[in-house]
């Protein structure tokens, strides 16, 4: 099996194609790269996007987009507030774990043992079922692993932008399920702008859908934050 690996890191830049979400993703790298204190390795994220592309396959988000895209715009995201190589990495390859046959031991030897728990960390497949959301964003908190938080948080908020394609019922229950633990995430983490993001996401997504009264909606977001339903053991 080792052999198969090392066959396809040697094979990966010849095989590697660009697409306008790659262009997109590395020109931000490349240009952010000119003024960081330290830069981001581009061959490192590139090689991420090949395997992502490759694993991936042709898997379609509900929307018809290619599912690799979800990642890449997690990540170009991502890069304005974790601006390092690990973290890009492991957010262009935050669903391979659970979505393809890219396992965890075949990320660690391609991209290292701390890239590979990271992702792992984002895999709602554990030995002992699988978890919510909401179950995973509490387990990470209560470990403060804030920088895979972070990706979660990225991850939730791509998801809300590109929430049309869901069913009323699964978009109601996904844009609950953010205010409830998404947003008291992002207040906790002490990311207004981010916050701010999400709760405008969820706002269009409910106004556009006609799913709930608006002025309900302007009242949730007050109503839901004093509870914080999941966080109640780590208020100071």
């Amino acid at each position: 099996m080792c052999g198969v690996y090392l066959e396809d890191t040697e094979k990966w830049i010849l095989n590697f194609k660009s697409c306008d979400y790659t262009n997109r993703l590395l020109d931000k790298v490349i240009l952010k790269n000119q003024k960081a204190a330290k830069r981001v390795d581009v061959d490192l994220v590139k090689k991420a996007i090949y395997y992502a592309r490759k694993y991936h396959g042709s898997q379609l988000r509900q929307s018809g987009e290619p599912y690799y895209t979800h990642p890449l715009e997690v990540a170009y995201m991502v890069s304005d507030y974790l601006f390092n190589t690990d973290a890009i990495v492991v957010s262009i390859l935050h669903d391979t774990i659970e979505d393809t046959d890219l396992s965890r031991d075949m990320i660690a030897q391609l991209f290292g043992e701390k890239v590979a728990n990271q992702v792992d960390d984002l895999t709602r497949d554990k030995s002992f079922g699988k978890i919510s959301a909401a179950e995973m964003v509490e387990i990470l908190w209560q470990a403060k692993k804030y920088d895979v938080l972070l990706i979660k948080l990225f991850d939730r908020l791509h998801n809300i932008k590109t929430i049309a394609a869901k069913s009323p019922e699964k978009a109601q229950k996904i844009i609950n399920e953010t205010l409830k633990y998404f947003l008291v995430l992002s207040e906790m983490l002490e990311l207004p702008s981010l916050s701010d993001h999400l709760y405008k996401e969820c706002y269009n997504a409910n106004i556009k859908s006609g799913l709930i009264d608006e002025d309900y909606f302007f009242f949730s977001k007050h109503s839901e934050l004093p509870d914080l339903p999941i966080f109640e053991s780590e208020i100071n």
